[in-house]
């Protein structure tokens, strides 16, 4: 065989071997894209499994907010009840103060008309009077500090 031979069979070779490691190439390709596509599927399959999970906790989280919601409303309601409850007791004890005020002058009435009753009984009538109406202001001015209180 002579030189042009050995070019051809040459040529030749070098023709199998390029499309031989084309042919490898793709196959390591497809090898590749299929061992891609099951790693997506794994994950995919994982990410379902996990999505029960996702939705229990989420379903979970509503619960509680659900409860927060209704314990702060009825913590509201007991707010308000203690409130209408404070202005209710403000009430019934500036009427007993009332009471008491209208009582004692009609007592120091009687005492200032009964012969009986000397002048220094009157006086010490109407300093125990003045004590009562002092601590009732003393009270109140103490139930409203506790009620405006923060700390209470």
């Amino acid at each position: 065989m002579d030189q042009t031979g050995w070019i051809i069979v040459a040529i030749v070779v070098v023709v199998i071997l390029v499309i031989a490691a084309v042919a490898l190439s793709r196959r390591r390709g497809a090898r590749r894209v299929d061992a891609e596509r099951a790693r997506a599927q794994q994950i995919r399959e994982q990410a379902a499994a996990d999505q029960v999970e996702v939705q229990r906790r989420e379903a979970e989280a509503a619960r509680l907010d659900a409860q927060a919601r209704l314990t702060q409303a009825e913590a509201d309601a007991r707010a308000a009840d203690a409130a209408a409850l404070q202005n209710e007791a403000r009430a019934r004890g500036a009427e007993a103060s009332s009471a008491r005020s209208e009582l004692d002058e009609r007592l120091s009435a009687a005492d200032r008309i009964d012969p009986d009753v000397t002048v220094a009984e009157q006086r010490d009538v109407a300093a125990g009077q003045q004590r009562d109406v002092a601590a009732g202001e003393q009270r109140d001015v103490a139930v409203e500090e506790q009620r405006t209180d923060p700390r209470v």
